[in-house]
């Protein structure tokens, strides 16, 4: 078993994807958030998404809770977040600058994109929990995007636009 884990984590890890914080309010009204890379879009109409929460997460409770979350994908410069986000720092907005939405949601400054969600169905899946989010506002940037490939994080590489 322990070899089909390592097999999967390394096949997984060859897996190129975009990189996003996922933000909300716990019940106090404290700012959480964790970095995602399940992340994907699920349906147009209504309009979906979905990322996947690791049970044992610190903020696993509190997310389960909330009935919104933001969806803040990240640019290409912002590795640093999304090595804050993945942190166990305790005050991980005290560290980064950004900005509370009309829809009450902590939005992070400078992201690529921002989708904004209600929480629309969570589903148990093994030791994760996948969100399904349907997005009421859109927000985004003409910037590239931040990759995470093979443990490691970083911009398109040149050479795939040539």
């Amino acid at each position: 078993m322990a070899d089909r884990i390592t097999s999967f984590k390394e096949v997984m890890g060859n897996y190129p994807t975009g990189v996003t914080v996922i933000t909300a309010f716990d019940e106090q009204n404290n700012p959480i958030g964790l970095t995602v890379n399940s992340f994907a879009s699920v349906s147009l109409d209504p309009m979906l998404i979905l990322w996947s929460i690791d049970k044992r997460s610190a903020s696993y409770d509190s997310i389960l809770k909330a009935d919104q979350f933001a969806v803040n994908i990240l640019a290409e410069d912002q590795s640093d977040l999304c090595v804050l986000f993945s942190s166990k720092v305790a005050d991980r907005f005290s560290q980064c600058e950004w900005t509370q939405s009309e829809l009450n949601l902590p939005l992070l400054s400078e992201s690529l994109a921002v989708l904004q969600c209600k929480t629309f169905k969570q589903v148990d899946a093994g030791d994760h929990t996948i969100l399904i989010g349907e997005v009421v506002d859109i927000q985004k940037a003409e910037k590239d995007p931040l990759l995470y490939h093979r443990r490691k994080f970083g911009p398109i590489p040149e050479a795939f636009h040539n």
